[in-house]
């Protein structure tokens, strides 16, 4: 019985150690106050030249009311948006 609790511990103990780097990856990313390497890092096909566009416009435009309003931004368009629709958010801006 010892040996079997044994295993089952050390299996279960793999199988979290295995979901570790997905940890980020369902992680909500809030377009309102997210730094640009934050935006890079969670959204899909964004990189930090896109991210810093979007902080930029943010910065000019003032809070997102909607994630389709990142369209607007050069680079981003309906396709981005979709395939990452369920890690965006828009909260309460910063400013």
């Amino acid at each position: 019985m010892e040996v079997v609790m044994y295993l089952l511990r050390r299996a279960l103990l793999i199988f979290i150690c295995g979901l570790l780097p997905f940890a980020g990856v369902f992680a909500s990313v809030d377009i309102n106050t997210a730094s640009a390497e934050e935006m890079a890092k969670a959204i899909s096909g964004v990189g930090i030249q896109k991210a810093t566009l979007i902080v930029k416009y943010r910065e000019q435009h003032g809070a997102f009311k909607n994630i389709e309003q990142l369209a607007r931004i050069k680079g981003i368009g309906s396709k981005t948006i979709e395939r990452n629709r369920d890690v965006l958010s828009v909260g309460e801006s910063k400013n």
